[in-house]
């Protein structure tokens, strides 16, 4: 009978801060990537004749720079109208009416749902009811939820909602269950907030469209949105995924335990560089790297990570010039035996004795204070990044203490 796009967490003009520090980073590719999503919708409405398009939250990510960031998103939603596909919107927790201090006027043809209370919007020709209320802050810590109207008789129910659903890195915002929704009794809820693309129950539909374009490495794999048909008993029969994003990053981990050689170690690198560019074609792809397993190169690894850094990025290169190496994480796991190295003198027990001795974890009171103020995932950045440094520290001194014997061999 009719056909929609659910899509969510276009983050507009992301600025994604600190990327003109990584080495080699592809920044303007990588900084125009969310327009170029946002004309993947546009162009995928277009091309599924869709009869209108659903946007559940956070159309940008903050307040504007400069009016060119809605001017863009308004060009967009002009291509729509001419193709006669309204556009029906909520704001989220990033463009809460209380952080966008700029202002354009919409296209007639998108609608974009109240803040102060929800709001039942009917489809001017199809029997749809549209049920939606936006952010008015940024951070709506209440079950936004339990006051959105009861469902429509005899019509199709759709409910907009930018929230939290269950465990997430995701702040908490607007935070209800699977429970509360069912009791509404709508057909579909299009949900943002969450970036990872997911259905959470069926008959009715409850679903997490995602982001439509990855901003780092901790949102890697496909992005996009899902296509959704309804059949003429006004029922959900057919939902598909749509991959939008053009820049693809993805964190692939190389076990290279028990490998000795080098090139050995580089093949397999290579493989999984090649694996991983081979599901992001025709993307531009952004990979990280984590190295692990109990390997004879874990001291040379550390030692030298400036020189494995370029091989790696060379072993890249070669596969193809599409692929940007964001980081190389070192999680390998040296196979000296600490307890029989301890036992070759005293002082080489001393030594061991005070790495064990090492607490990354350990930080002044003020410190782990700022700590607790930072996102899950900034801690967890973090924290890998104390555990780095103790493997470094390891590794040179193990490095050192078994150097004549290294050479020896």
């Amino acid at each position: 009978m009719f056909r929609f796009i659910h899509a969510a967490d276009i983050h507009l003009d992301s600025p994604l801060r600190g990327l003109s520090q990584r080495e080699g980073a592809p920044e303007d590719e990588i900084r125009g990537a969310s327009r170029r999503a946002l004309e993947n919708l546009v162009g995928l409405c277009l091309e599924e004749n869709v009869d209108f398009l659903l946007i559940a939250g956070d159309v940008y990510d903050g307040d504007w720079p400069d009016f060119n960031t809605g001017l863009f998103f308004n060009r967009q939603m002009l291509r729509l109208r001419e193709a006669g596909i309204p556009v029906y919107l909520i704001s989220g927790n990033h463009d809460a009416e209380s952080k966008i201090t700029k202002s354009l006027s919409l296209p007639e043809n998108v609608q974009a749902f109240r803040v102060r209370k929800p709001k039942s919007i009917k489809h001017p020709t199809l029997p749809v009811t549209f049920h939606g209320q936006g952010f008015a802050t940024a951070s709506v810590t209440e079950n936004l939820s339990l006051s959105y109207p009861e469902a429509t008789e005899g019509r199709f129910n759709i409910g907009l909602l930018h929230c939290s659903i269950g465990d997430s890195p995701h702040a908490a915002y607007a935070p209800c269950t699977v429970a509360n929704l069912l009791t509404k009794h709508y057909d579909y809820w299009a949900l943002g907030h969450i970036h990872l693309h997911a259905v959470l129950h069926e008959s009715p539909h409850i679903v997490y469209s995602g982001n439509i374009q990855g901003r780092h490495a901790r949102e890697p794999g496909e992005r996009g949105c899902y296509v959704v048909a309804v059949n003429d008993d006004l029922a959900v029969e057919s939902l598909e995924f749509k991959a939008l994003d053009v820049v693809r990053w993805e964190q692939c981990e190389v076990d290279l335990g028990g490998i000795e050689d080098r090139n050995a170690a580089l093949r397999k690198i290579r493989t999984a560089v090649m694996e991983a560019a081979a599901g992001a074609s025709p993307r531009l792809l952004c990979v990280r790297l984590t190295l692990s397993g109990q390997t004879p190169l874990h001291s040379e690894l550390h030692v030298g990570k400036e020189a494995w850094r370029a091989e790696v990025v060379n072993v890249a290169q070669e596969v193809s010039d599409e692929i940007w190496v964001e980081r190389i994480r070192l999680r390998t796991q040296s196979p000296v035996d600490l307890d029989q190295l301890a036992g070759q003198s005293e002082l080489t027990a001393q030594v061991v004795e005070a790495l064990r001795a090492i607490d990354v974890s350990e930080h002044p009171s003020n410190v782990m204070d700022l700590l607790g103020k930072l996102p899950v995932s900034a801690q967890g950045e973090l924290a890998q990044s104390d555990h780095a440094l103790k493997e470094n520290v390891t590794a040179l001194v193990i490095d050192a203490l078994t150097s004549s014997a290294t050479h020896e061999i």
